[in-house]
């Protein structure tokens, strides 16, 4: 995961979520400027279809949703001591 944060393009991944990756950061940056054919290609072409592609699209768009409502709002971000305590419950029980 250190490595995808650091960079994606040369992080130690599979074709397929590197792929997805820059989809991801396409549709981040330049919404307003994706070609289904230059931009969906490479995924097409590791082998994702068409409901793993929009997966990804859906999976990106409802974390932007998520940070803006958090941004709007003001949330407040744990500190990686609180996410390091926290984490053990929330895989045992969800998030509810």
């Amino acid at each position: 995961m250190e490595a995808v944060f650091e960079d994606w393009r040369t992080a130690p991944v599979g074709p397929e979520l590197r792929a997805a990756l820059g989809f991801v950061e396409a549709l981040s940056l330049r919404p307003d400027r994706i070609e289904a054919e230059a931009d969906i290609r490479p995924l097409r072409e590791q082998g994702l279809s068409d409901e793993d592609i929009e997966n990804v699209a859906a999976i990106c768009a409802a974390f932007h949703v998520i940070v803006r409502i958090a941004d709007a709002l003001d949330f407040e971000v744990p500190t990686e001591e609180e996410f390091a305590r926290l984490a053990p419950k929330m895989a045992a029980r969800g998030y509810g």
